[in-house]
């Protein structure tokens, strides 16, 4: 159970880095008075948001993997070492 501890963190970790990141582009965005208008920064910040869900859903998913496989290869090395004995 102590190894799912990370896992469960992940979110949180992430979404304190989305509000810093979101809160600085809204910030240069309005600021910088580019010829780029706000609505498209918008629209492109949403869609990487969107991006980046995606990729810490698979990124999750992954580490679920892992840690399953992980669990199994301990499971056999025991079942190995008493095998041996």
């Amino acid at each position: 159970s102590t190894a799912n501890a990370p896992e469960d963190d992940a979110p949180n970790r992430y979404s304190r880095t989305d509000r810093t990141t979101y809160s600085r582009y809204s910030r240069d965005a309005n600021s910088s008075g580019s010829s780029i208008p706000s609505n498209t920064l918008e629209k492109r910040i949403e869609e990487l948001e969107r991006e980046l869900a995606k990729e810490r859903q698979e990124n999750a998913r992954l580490m679920k993997m892992t840690q399953d496989k992980e669990e199994l290869i301990g499971k056999l090395k025991e079942e190995i070492d008493l095998l041996n004995r």
